[in-house]
């Protein structure tokens, strides 16, 4: 008998290869550890927010650098405007420690007054040096963005434009003008038939 039953196990081993079913993962690689195309979906969604992210951190740094400039050039402009009215006073007192040192002495007591005006003028000079106040040069030219023409004098000894002489000394604050220096300009004689000397108070103005 089982002689006769072998034939029929033979065919039914060819039938099914001789083998039985292999366990699963032994195999070719299961095909749910291969990435789905949601998995790729939420990759490149995660890449998208993190370059959001970076970007709007890198915005936000340079935010915050231009509001620190700002804030840094608002604090420099508001302490120099402020101390610019200070600065417009103690001019004044110079300009009459200026006339006090012209003014001719006659007597041993106002030379000794003098001595200390002098020291006085020089100790406000001193200190307009170290807080970066400095006199406006007047040997040479008319400059407009720093000189005032108070008068014009018709010569031909100066070129035109040339400053003749000062009448008030003016002076900038790290490179900005608090006072212009008012000046008496030479004028052409030949394009001008004004007096010697002429006004420019108009020009003032």
């Amino acid at each position: 008998m089982s002689k006769k039953t072998k034939p029929h196990e033979d065919e039914e081993l060819a039938e099914t290869g001789g083998f039985e079913d292999l366990p699963a993962g032994s195999g070719a690689q299961d095909e749910s550890e291969l990435p789905t195309q949601a998995d790729e979906t939420a990759l490149e969604r995660a890449e998208r927010e993190r370059d959001e992210y970076l970007s709007n951190w890198q915005r936000a740094q340079a935010d915050y650098q231009n509001l620190r400039r700002r804030t840094a050039q608002d604090i420099e402009a508001a302490i120099r405007h402020a101390g610019q009215g200070l600065l417009d006073d103690f001019l004044l007192v110079l300009d009459n420690l200026d006339m006090a040192l012209s003014t001719p002495c006659t007597t041993d007591e106002a030379q000794n007054l003098l001595i200390g005006v002098r020291m006085t003028h020089d100790q406000m000079l001193k200190a307009f040096e170290q807080n970066a106040v400095t006199p406006i040069p007047t040997d040479g030219v008319f400059d407009p963005t720093v000189h005032q023409a108070v008068a014009t004098i018709a010569t031909d000894e100066y070129e035109p434009g040339t400053i003749l002489e000062v009448v008030r000394s003016g002076w900038t604050h790290m490179g900005n003008v608090l006072r212009h220096a008012h000046v008496k300009v030479a004028a052409s004689l030949q394009d001008s038939d004004a007096p010697a000397e002429e006004s420019g108070d108009e020009e003032a103005s």
